[in-house]
């Protein structure tokens, strides 16, 4: 399965950090590494948040998602070299200060690389694949990849490989799903929760043969 790295420039707000962490959610369905949503989602919030509090609201930033090597990489990017995120001593009751002392607790390692014109806040998840390349989800994954390849062919060319064609397919079908359910005043949120847990049902008989 071919991982495509991806980013998104974004505003730093408050209302950003719901929406970055929905797509985060999607592109990792996409990517078959539903299992770390949550740390991965939590990680997206904390370095969001450390921009807004630490640099200011409004600042213009990016955040940007790859694979290194089996690990999930999430990067946020910045223009203030000066902001440096830092580990805390916070106490539990503590109302800030614990932002990157919860990524370090979800992920493998973290760091700050610093450019000539921004600041690069870091974190790695690790993602249980046997390597980059490695897939999950079974029969089921087959299948929905056969259907989206055949989207994907209706797409016009671009740059790229046939897999990350049908990965942009993918993410197109799920955030026009989610249009069309807040089109008709349904809450998106709830209806990726049902999935998930509808998911989460599915996962264990993926692979028994004839599911």
């Amino acid at each position: 399965m071919c991982r495509k790295p991806w980013d998104l420039a974004f505003t730093a707000e408050p209302e950003e950090v719901g929406a970055l962490r929905r797509i985060m959610r999607l592109h990792l369905v996409v990517w078959g590494l539903q299992d770390i949503t949550d740390r991965a989602q939590l990680c997206v919030s904390e370095l969001v948040s450390n921009v807004i509090t630490h640099v200011g609201v409004g600042t213009p930033a990016t955040l940007a998602v790859s694979m290194s090597g089996t690990r999930l990489r999430i990067e946020v990017h910045d223009p203030d070299t000066r902001a440096l995120p830092t580990l805390l001593d916070a106490t539990p009751d503590a109302e800030c200060g614990r932002g990157m002392a919860l990524v370090g607790a979800v992920s493998d390692c973290w760091g700050v690389q610093l450019r000539a014109d921004r600041k690069i806040t870091w974190c790695e998840l690790p993602t249980g694949l046997p390597s980059a390349e490695g897939r999950t989800g079974g029969t089921r994954t087959s299948r929905v990849e056969a259907l989206l390849s055949e989207r994907a062919r209706e797409r016009p060319r671009s740059a790229g490989t046939a897999a990350a064609a049908v990965e942009e397919t993918a993410v197109d079908v799920m955030v026009d799903v989610l249009h069309w359910l807040r089109g008709f005043g349904r809450d998106p949120d709830e209806a990726l929760d049902r999935a998930q847990t509808r998911f989460a049902t599915d996962v264990g008989e993926a692979d028994v043969p004839g599911i």
